[in-house]
């Protein structure tokens, strides 16, 4: 029996799972990173165009603070998200933006003077200020009232993995490449580390550990079209829902990014539209503004991409061979903004469609891009129902995100989340009554089921192929539970997502190699991939509503006062076929911002009958302490700054927002 011991066990090598890691470190606790691959190759470096925080550096984000981006983000989740978590994210955003400074992030950086800028699709004229010189710049991006997302380039997320990941290797954290958690080890109560499997020799090791986190990110491969890498499984998500104890959130809110280039759905950053780029149809007309005249193409993400496709289903779609499309112009930015700031951009569009940007348009199609479901935790970033057990990333409903994401809230997430998880677990490990107590008989058991598990698909003779079975998966996801839904086809959906996973009890391997096997691989993964599926499916089923990027065409109202909660599922026993399926209410009188009009569309939405209340109740509030400080109308609306770890609380300094200069040391009036 091989089993290693730590102090915390990160299930997941990307920026979420480092930066916990190196919090925990720091703390002075051992710390162990299992990833697929190794950390730099993460699905973390394909996040290309920035990181929102509010530092309010350039012209375009002047007046931009916690509050600003505060209400953008709650009002781009549709009222879904826990505004305590909003708040404390918002808070620290600033100073992550510094510490990956500090550690070496090249950031590009304001240079004072006029610059030219696409606003409108027109040419205008930006002077920064000379006290902004040198400082981190920002870009505009779909959802927000003020330029906020930090960036280098648009390689955002390589630079920040690769600065996180040489922190990793300067903190001397252990990183054990090319395992892969079989399934959590937990006692009905308290989760104790996890089974996991040498991806190259097959074997099983029990890692066991006073607190285990996941943050092995999102759940893209569930869909055909997505622009997710081949490792974004869901798995470390699915572990989680494997114990029966640990519920997984929301998982219907899945997002759909406008721009993935067509037809193979590789990302092209929400960046391109921020500098000024504009979405066109078959006839080269920009029709944004038709649907959204005041945000146009920086609408929230799941308003463009709803917008394309009705665009496309009214018959203005580019026909082509693989199917209909429209397009991204990003032309009008230049040969110089395109090679400095949309680098990537350029090459992908040249190696993969073997166009130039700088001239031609890119084609573009909305691709399933983003979970905001995961792993239910509270705002700690720990599971409410299993002691132990934390997540944090685009693995975790911590919920900062609720049913729509704004760009670069996520890898901003992964940081700020990583930030603060890793200081609250270390605060777990700190505690006596945390410390192991478990049999070995425990960890025995889990190890011989998983191998016993492994052993039967070798030794099986099933007549289902496991490839077959995902990539028909992956086609219902697409046409059924996509970004317009019915209920007609989510019922069909979960129909056959359950025949689906009946099939794949009957997987057989023509390959049965012990070490490196990836049709094993495929085998043991599919069920767990169609569990999450019933998720995001049944979910979507219950939930008679339209909210941010969930969308049904029988239900096109948002309606607060009987779906303003989140869809918690859990999955009871190993046999079912469907999660259980429970609410968690989100109560309105606690909320600093109250649900209203996001300003998309019609302001057509059923209230909360508790929203008009707390509505007056916040005005009465801000009109009582109107001329006081930000931070104190803050708190007396909705208390929350000390929920953060000590180390990160505090204010954040702005250009506009100085903090006061030191007091002069007293004179002496003493002779001397």
């Amino acid at each position: 029996m091989n089993v290693i011991y730590t102090d915390v066990l990160v299930i997941g090598g990307g920026l979420a799972g480092l930066r916990i890691g190196i919090g925990a470190k720091r703390r002075g606790h051992d710390v162990t990173i299992l990833s697929l691959v190794p950390p730099k190759r993460s699905h973390s470096a394909a996040a290309q165009g920035g990181m929102q925080a509010s530092l309010g550096n350039v012209v375009k984000a002047m007046g931009d603070n916690e509050d600003v981006h505060f209400e953008d983000t709650v009002r781009g989740s549709d009222w879904g998200a826990d505004q305590r978590v909003v708040r404390m994210f918002v808070d620290t955003a600033p100073k992550a933006v510094r510490e990956l400074a500090a550690w070496g992030v090249p950031w590009s950086r304001v240079q004072k003077g006029d610059r030219q800028v696409i606003i409108n699709a027109q040419k205008v004229t930006i002077t920064e200020r000379d006290e902004a010189h040198g400082l981190v710049m920002q870009r505009d991006f779909g959802g927000t009232k003020k330029s906020r997302a930090c960036y280098v380039s648009d390689g955002t997320g390589h630079a920040m993995l690769y600065a996180m990941s040489d922190q990793a290797i300067a903190h001397a954290i252990t990183v054990h490449e090319r395992m892969e958690a079989l399934a959590l080890i937990h006692d009905g109560s308290r989760c104790y580390g996890a089974v996991a499997r040498n991806l190259v020799t097959g074997e099983l090791v029990a890692y066991v550990a006073k607190a285990t986190a996941i943050a092995s990110g999102g759940a893209g491969r569930l869909y055909r079209a997505t622009t997710n890498a081949v490792i974004c499984e869901g798995i470390g998500t699915a572990l989680a829902l494997e114990t029966g104890v640990a519920a997984v959130a929301n998982m219907e809110a899945i997002q759909f990014h406008p721009t993935a280039i067509f037809p193979a759905s590789i990302l092209v950053t929400e960046g391109c539209r921020g500098d000024g780029g504009l979405l066109r149809d078959a006839a080269g007309k920009r029709f944004m503004p038709d649907y959204e005249p005041e945000k146009k193409e920086l609408a929230s993400r799941d308003v463009v991409a709803r917008r394309m496709e009705e665009h496309i289903r009214r018959g203005a779609g580019v026909k082509s061979r693989f199917g209909e499309h429209l397009w991204l112009d990003i032309t009008l930015l230049g040969a110089k903004h395109i090679n400095s700031n949309l680098r990537e951009v350029k090459e992908i569009c040249q190696y993969f469609l073997g166009i130039d940007p700088i001239k031609d348009w890119i084609p573009v199609r909305p691709a399933q891009h983003y979970t905001m479901g995961g792993v239910r935790t509270d705002h700690t970033g720990g599971s409410p129902t299993l002691k132990g057990l934390y997540a944090a990333g685009e693995a975790a409903c911590w919920d900062l995100h609720g049913f729509n994401r704004l760009g670069g809230n996520s890898v901003a997430e992964t940081v700020v989340g990583g930030m603060i998880v890793g200081e609250f677990i270390a605060d777990f490990c700190d505690r006596p009554e945390s410390d192991l107590q478990l049999s070995t008989g425990l960890i025995r058991e889990f190890l011989e089921h998983e191998q016993a598990k492994l052993d039967a698909l070798a030794a099986g003779n099933g007549s289902e192929d496991a490839n077959a079975l995902r990539a028909r998966m992956q086609e219902i996801m697409t046409s059924k539970v996509g970004i317009f839904r019915t209920g007609d086809d989510l019922a069909a959906a979960v129909e056959e997502l359950q025949s689906l996973l009946r099939r794949s009890r009957n997987i057989g391997l023509r390959y049965t190699a012990r070490g490196a096997n990836p049709e094993l691989v495929s085998a043991y993964r599919l069920p767990k991939m169609l569990r999450l599926a019933l998720c995001v499916a049944h979910g979507a089923l219950i939930r008679t509503e339209s909210r941010g990027a969930h969308f049904r065409q029988d239900y096109p109202r948002r309606n607060d006062a009987e779906w303003l909660h989140r869809t918690l599922a859990t999955w009871k026993n190993a046999d079912d076929t469907l999660p259980t399926l429970a609410r968690e209410p989100l109560d309105v009188m606690q909320m600093e911002l109250p649900p209203g009009w996001r300003g998309y569309g019609a302001k057509d939405y059923v209230d909360h009958p508790d929203t008009p209340r707390r509505a007056a109740e916040v005005e009465a509030i801000r009109t009582k302490l109107a001329g006081a400080a930000r931070a104190a109308v803050q708190d007396a609306l909705m208390p929350c700054a000390t929920l953060l770890p000590q180390r990160f609380r505090g204010p954040n300094e702005r250009i506009d927002e100085p903090f006061a200069p030191p007091a002069a040391p007293r004179q002496s009036t003493s002779p001397t």
